[in-house]
């Protein structure tokens, strides 16, 4: 399928787990569904999911473009350690969520909800001002994708 037509699907699974999620919680498990289809993916072609499938990149191509200045990224976003440091403080915070959600189905769909909607609060910050996927290049799940295809001995990459 066409990436354009991928993207006009998949850019409206963005507000509904942000917005619908607010009042919906359950529909966070929809992030952890794309989390795991991202991870089974990423072995075999790398971040394919990041620029044909991922909800906020379609968001990001299709209407923050628009609005976004185009400035050149910091240095520091091509820094990979930088890159591991957003990852580890993402997963940390997301664990002690996890934590606190004590079992409780609706809190944990709320912990993927709120993670959805700050990263993408983040995403819309640094995409105005930047390119419109400055997000993307830092991004804690693009990253772990890249590794994760690193051990693909026959990469495919996209």
């Amino acid at each position: 399928m066409d990436k354009k037509i991928t993207q006009k699907i998949t850019v409206w699974l963005l507000p509904l787990i942000t917005i619908g999620g607010l009042f919906f919680p359950l529909l966070g498990y929809l992030v952890l569904f794309m989390m795991i289809s991202l991870f089974s993916l990423s072995y075999f072609r790398a971040r394919f999911w990041c620029w044909h499938l991922c909800p906020r990149g379609a968001f990001l191509d299709i209407v923050l473009s628009k609005l976004s200045l185009k400035h050149k990224l910091p240095a520091v976003f091509s820094d990979k350690r930088f890159k591991w440091v957003i990852f580890f403080l993402f997963m940390a915070v997301f664990i002690i969520q996890f934590i606190k959600a004590d079992k409780n189905i609706y809190t944990i769909g709320f912990v993927f909800v709120r993670m959805c909607l700050v990263t993408t609060l983040i995403a819309i910050v640094t995409g105005v001002p930047f390119i419109s996927r400055a997000w993307c290049v830092i991004c804690p799940m693009g990253t772990l994708q890249a590794k994760i295809n690193s051990f693909n001995k026959k990469k495919r990459q996209v």
